[in-house]
């Protein structure tokens, strides 16, 4: 009896394991910012050990995540910006050639493209390692100026989302408008954004100051910012944002570790 019913369970589950597999990856960030605000004890401590990521910034809008897993990430990647190994994961937006590469190096073993080439949206949704990468697609213009109408290229970028160790970090990549509600939604929580802040080349300084104010993630991390003084997207963001300047490039982050308030983190060691 023992043995008919083990036969039927594995049977089961080899029934079972496809269509599991076949279910779309849940993303934990969209799960924490539909569910209600829990109640922290006073005497909570973190754990000792917490995982940690670490991000460097390589120039211009090349980030690399660093993760526990030992997989390397690199967002907006042209090959151009590079720091220590090659990467295992590149994300690529194609407003510009400082963005992407149409001939990455064939080591990299994923290429995530933040564009589609049959007109329809971009769809990236996927674990690899540690991680669960996802995207929300964004309309493109091919001429300067926010929502220059019939120029507008629709879902022809992407705002990749990366969830690891706990923490759900954001690319805004190369944002050229600004994000109604649906995009706030499909994004969910933030703990960690990267954020143009050049005020031409993607969007308005006021443009992406809103959309900064309302993600209201732990830590904003400026990139793109060769054309604007870090002193005016700061005056636009508003008090309610620390300011942290740092002579290295790279910094560990664990969520345990996330500033109490709202932290802009400037990496000058590039």
């Amino acid at each position: 009896m023992r043995r008919l019913v083990s036969a039927a369970l594995a049977l089961f589950g080899a029934f079972l394991t496809p269509a599991l597999a076949q279910q779309p990856q849940r993303s934990e960030c969209l799960a924490m910012a539909n569910a209600a605000p829990r109640a922290t004890p006073v005497a909570f401590r973190p754990a000792a050990g917490t995982a940690e990521v670490e991000i460097t910034y390589a120039g211009h809008s090349t980030y690399f995540i660093d993760t526990p897993g030992g997989l390397r990430i690199a967002t907006d990647y042209s090959g151009a910006y590079q720091v220590g190994r090659l990467p295992d994961v590149v994300t690529m937006n194609r407003a510009h050639s400082t963005h992407y590469s149409l001939f990455p190096d064939k080591r990299i073993p994923h290429v995530l493209h933040g564009w589609s080439e049959d007109g329809k949206p971009a769809i990236v949704s996927e674990r690899i390692s540690d991680t669960f990468i996802r995207n929300v697609t964004t309309d493109i213009r091919r001429y300067f100026g926010d929502d220059a109408g019939t120029d507008m290229i629709r879902d022809g970028n992407s705002i990749f989302i990366f969830e690891v160790a706990g923490l759900c970090i954001g690319h805004l990549g190369h944002l050229h408008h600004k994000l109604d509600d649906s995009h706030f939604a499909q994004i969910g929580r933030l703990d960690i954004v990267m954020v143009p802040i050049d005020g031409t080349y993607t969007m308005s300084l006021d443009g992406v100051s809103d959309i900064t104010k309302r993600l209201r993630a732990s830590v904003v991390l400026p990139m793109h910012r060769f054309a604007t003084p870090l002193d005016d997207f700061m005056h636009r963001i508003g008090q309610q944002f620390e300011i942290d300047r740092r002579s290295g490039r790279s910094f560990r982050m664990s969520r345990d570790a996330l500033p109490p308030k709202p932290t802009v983190i400037i990496l000058d060691g590039v």
